[in-house]
């Protein structure tokens, strides 16, 4: 079953290729990555509090997707979804490196892999064999000596380490991959300055920058003439709220300085950039509403993220999709457009965009996500599916499902399992079929439990 949708993962990527018409086969392609961003944290998206003018002009140039997640309600799994283009389930890589420990919680997680495995050949990888420049600058958190991005396809990796949050966003940072700048400098502006210098270096050959900012993850840290704007702006709130305001400005400032950059050097036509969080907001810090909970929950509010595309001649400027896509959508469409393709008989998960980009359907008829583990944002193990506007969430330390209809309660306030007994049973059959397909690791009895020493 894995090889023949394998198979079928190819051809859809070769049939879309065909039908894209007159593209620059070797763009350059931009992916950036946000640190725990909420999925209303853009003005684009909604928000009227966060200021994200440069966000705004790149989903201006392109597709915003309105119904986007990431692969997990964590962040190491999305990342190793974003390099391969398959689901953290197949890859056994299905917690933050290197997890939440609950010794004593019913249930115990399963031996998972704590690195993205050297085996899965990356987009990276793919892209440097066709002639690409490649680059990492900001967080990995995919694993630390031999399995670094320089083991992974990138030439270039400036901040990134094993660890998943900075010891300071103001320098000196402490990271053993960023020398140091001026005390004081702020490491979103020096995310910023080394992508732009990446982008000036190699304006004349086809590159592949991934940056993936540290921000806005915690520690909360800004600029503190930035903070001070947010608490002006709304008096009373929580210093915490206006400091993650002044990340988020920050990040959306670097957005700015790299679309300044290929503008300036004339690349900005043959340039495709990709904007997405590795997975939803932290509900105690940013609002979610109306979703639920947010990131580490097994509901919405964990994994919808915020989601735009701009390829100049492939994406229609200022256009929007509300069709359900995914983290490993990205390297799928990064592989299709660019005429990489697929490693040869590697499974991806992922499908292309470009029929959406065209205005036609996508051939898929359900998203996944496998989490199965505890976390201190609420969740404990379980697996997910969305199909159509059905989300089924099966939980594993009661084998109980709840079923949710997004289009009347995108809010996931009503479980209505009990209600629509057939729905249920035909989700979740297909969630194990496809449990069973990329073979996923469950969870399985905790011999040491004990309740009254658990600690959530």
């Amino acid at each position: 079953m894995a090889g023949m949708r394998s198979l079928a993962a190819a051809l859809l990527l070769a049939f879309a290729a065909a039908d894209v018409g007159a593209v620059d086969p070797n763009p350059n392609v931009i992916v950036v990555l946000v640190d725990d961003m909420g999925w209303k944290d853009l003005s684009c998206q909604g928000s009227d509090f966060y200021e994200t003018p440069e966000i705004d002009r790149l989903a201006a140039s392109g597709m915003r997707f309105t119904t986007a997640y990431s692969a997990c309600t964590v962040c190491s799994p999305t990342r190793a979804a974003i390099m391969t283009g398959q689901y953290p389930a197949r890859l056994h890589l299905t917690d933050w490196i290197t997890g939440h420990h609950r010794p004593h919680a019913k249930l115990q997680p399963p031996d998972w892999t704590k690195h993205l495995p050297l085996e899965v050949v990356t987009v990276a990888e793919r892209l440097k064999a066709k002639g690409y420049a490649t680059a990492s600058i900001g967080k990995w958190h995919l694993g630390g000596k031999e399995q670094s991005p320089e083991d992974q396809g990138f030439d270039v990796n400036l901040g990134g380490t094993a660890k998943g949050q900075p010891p300071s966003y103001f320098s000196p940072y402490r990271i053993s991959t960023l020398s140091d700048g001026p005390k004081g400098e702020y490491l979103t502006d020096r995310e910023a300055a080394e992508a732009v210098a990446f982008i000036e270096s190699h304006r004349d050959r086809s590159f592949f920058l991934y940056l993936t900012h540290h921000g806005v993850h915690t520690p909360l840290q800004a600029k503190p003439g930035v903070a001070a704007g947010y608490a002006a702006k709304r008096p009373g709130i929580p210093a915490t709220l206006a400091t993650y305001a002044a990340m988020v400005e920050s990040v959306d400032d670097a957005m700015g300085k790299i679309l300044d950059t290929l503008d300036r050097l004339g690349i900005r036509d043959r340039t495709a950039i990709f904007f997405t969080s590795d997975n939803g907001g932290q509900a105690s810090i940013t609002d979610m509403l109306p979703l639920r909970a947010g990131k580490g929950s097994a509901y919405e509010g964990g994994v919808r993220v915020p989601f735009i595309m701009s390829w100049p001649e492939v994406t229609k400027p200022g256009s929007t999709s509300d069709v359900p896509v995914i983290t490993p959508d990205i390297p799928a469409t990064i592989l299709d457009l660019t005429g990489a393709g697929i490693e040869p008989g590697q499974p991806i998960d992922g499908r292309s965009l470009s029929p959406l980009l065209r205005g036609d359907t996508l051939a898929r008829e359900a998203l996944y996500w496998h989490y199965p583990h505890y976390h201190p944002g609420g969740a404990t193990p379980h697996s997910a599916i969305r199909a159509g506007n059905w989300r089924l969430v099966h939980f594993y330390e009661d084998d109980r499902d709840e079923l949710y209809d997004l289009a009347a309660d995108p809010g996931e306030t009503t479980d209505v399992a009990k209600e629509r007994p057939e729905k249920t049973a035909d989700l979740r059959r297909r969630l194990d079929t496809w449990l069973a397909d990329v073979s996923g690791q469950l969870p399985t009895p905790n011999p040491d439990v004990d309740p009254a020493r658990d600690r959530p």
